[in-house]
């Protein structure tokens, strides 16, 4: 018996041996101090409980310095993240409060947003933030106006698909049904169309699309229905003919729909509205709709006014879409605009409603800036009397008094260097070139398509330079969701400089001037200019 034994005593031993010597070279100097201290037969047993301990418990590691006046790396304050748009874009899952280190209780999201240009800028925002919000941090950090127009618009370029978000939805809630291989971006530009319609509801809804509910006669006139539907929140039925496209195909055909409360509805036969004709299409409650641009050329449409409807549970796949094409921009127009005020209801005259009371924002003072010794003292004065000069106190009146003391210095400074003995090398450059409704060389295409972008609502205005006559500028102009062009040519007077655009009748001294004018006058204009085209850069 011990024989045969003893080798397998030996290769017992040889197998701890080679355990001892690969596992001693990663013990820490603590136990490499007690192995060799260690002299007991039991020394086997004492060092497996040693490693059952070193590796079930973690090692503690002692501050070696004092603690007077040394922070200990538990105490030391977090470091914030100075890169949280890298670190979470805003098409990633990941978000900012939840990262390791995040000290902030609230959940917070980072938002990407694109101007007109190419460049963008990431804000960081509450998960709760509205599309009111991240617009009104915009406007704050680019120092713009005009809060009320300002929107944020959800954008598809591939598919040609686009929508403005209302004010209440809540931007991280849009992004989540974005696919995340995409090229899906937010935008922020002017709309001037976005609560319009309030305002002149006759332009947006024809008579001849309102009639009344089935459900229930009212007896009222197209006319009293929109103004019932913007007011009181009734919804009478939008009817009317719409080219659709068959699903997996590219061909298109005519069918009359009707709007409801309830959802939109398909007509199998004609034009009749009876319950039997009738199948519904689409769900108000499931369903965005996104206004579709180049739909001749990416979707084969009949014609270029083309709206698309899309589930909120559907991919954003072309085939996926349901495409409706109206036969005007005004049709369009009513479509879009009814699903909305079904869709939302109160809750946009309540956005409507909260944007009026606070429309404007004024560009906030730097916090660096000090005031000189004696600005809070200044006052307005009118020396137009025989007695000397006297105290403005009607805020009004100084605020008239201001303009006309501006217009009168750009006068003088337009006539002086209007002059024909005036040096050229000296002069300043054109007043108009500094103004956001001046926007150069872009072609006629090109400003069209800035002007149905931002709503094509009436008055809604910019200059540019004429890309057919020399020194000559043009005025493009929306009236009746339809734009029109105006050439504004220079020509001289007494040896000095003006412009005209009604064969010299009526002359300004610069296009700002020009502008001014008729922002109160209508003059040879179908109507006032009233908002200015503006681009910016975030």
């Amino acid at each position: 018996m011990r024989f045969w034994t003893r080798p397998k005593q030996d290769a017992a031993r040889a197998k701890v041996m080679q355990v001892d010597r690969r596992w001693t070279e990663v013990f820490n100097d603590s136990v490499r101090e007690a192995m060799r201290r260690e002299q007991t037969p039991n020394f086997t047993k004492s060092l497996s409980a040693s490693l059952s301990t070193t590796r079930s418990q973690p090692l503690t590691i002692r501050n070696s310095h004092s603690s007077k006046g040394q922070f200990r790396p538990s105490s030391m304050p977090s470091i914030p993240n100075p890169f949280p748009e890298l670190c979470s874009p805003s098409h990633s899952p990941v978000r900012v409060g939840s990262l390791v280190g995040s000290t902030d209780d609230e959940d917070t999201h980072v938002v990407r947003v694109f101007g007109e240009d190419t460049h963008s800028r990431s804000v960081v925002v509450s998960s709760a933030a509205t599309a009111r919000d991240v617009c009104h941090i915009l406007v704050e950090s680019t120092h713009c106006t005009d809060e009320e127009n300002w929107a944020l618009l959800e954008q598809h370029p591939s598919l040609g698909l686009e929508r403005c978000l209302e004010d209440h939805e809540v931007v991280s809630r849009v992004q989540s049904s974005w696919p995340q291989d995409g090229d899906t971006k937010l935008l922020f530009r002017k709309n001037y169309a976005k609560y319009e319609f309030f305002k002149k509801p006759a332009h947006y809804f024809p008579e001849n699309m309102i009639s009344d509910s089935t459900d229930v006669k009212t007896g009222m006139t197209p006319s009293q229905l929109v103004q019932s539907m913007l007011k009181c929140g009734s919804c009478p039925e939008i009817q009317g003919y719409l080219h659709v496209r068959e699903p997996g195909k590219k061909s298109w055909k005519k069918l009359y729909y009707v709007l409801r409360r309830s959802g939109l509805y398909c007509s199998t036969k004609g034009s009749s509205k009876e319950p039997r004709h009738l199948q519904c299409v689409a769900d108000l409650e499931d369903i965005s709709v996104y206004t579709v641009a180049n739909s001749r050329k990416l979707y084969s449409s009949p014609k270029g006014h083309t709206f698309c409807l899309k589930t909120s549970r559907g991919r954003f796949h072309s085939q996926e879409l349901k495409l409706l094409c109206a036969d005007s921009e005004q049709s369009k127009t009513c479509w879009v605009t009814a699903f909305r005020l079904f869709k939302y209801g109160k809750q946009l005259q309540c956005n409507y409603l909260l944007a009026q009371a606070n429309p404007n924002l004024r560009i906030p003072p730097r916090a660096n800036s000090k005031r000189a010794d004696g600005d809070e003292s200044m006052v307005a004065m009118d020396f137009s009397g025989k007695s000397g000069g006297r105290v403005i106190l009607n805020p009004r009146e100084a605020e008239s008094a201001e303009q006309e003391e501006g217009y009168n210095w750009r006068k003088r400074e337009a006539l002086r260097y209007s002059l024909p003995n005036s040096s050229h090398g000296s002069r300043p450059p054109a007043v108009h070139q500094t103004q956001p409704w001046f926007h150069g060389g872009v072609s006629r295409s090109e400003a069209q398509q800035l002007l149905e972008e931002q709503g094509q609502a009436d008055g809604l205005f910019l200059i540019r330079d004429s890309q057919l006559h020399a020194q000559c500028f043009v005025l493009s102009l929306c009236h009746q969701r339809k734009i029109k062009h105006y050439l504004l040519i220079p020509c001289e007077d007494g040896g000095r400089q003006y412009y005209t655009m009604d064969d010299g009748e009526t002359l300004f001294i610069d296009l700002l001037q020009l502008v001014e004018f008729h922002q109160i006058n209508r003059g040879i204009l179908p109507v006032c200019l009233k908002h200015p085209c503006i681009r910016i850069a975030l």
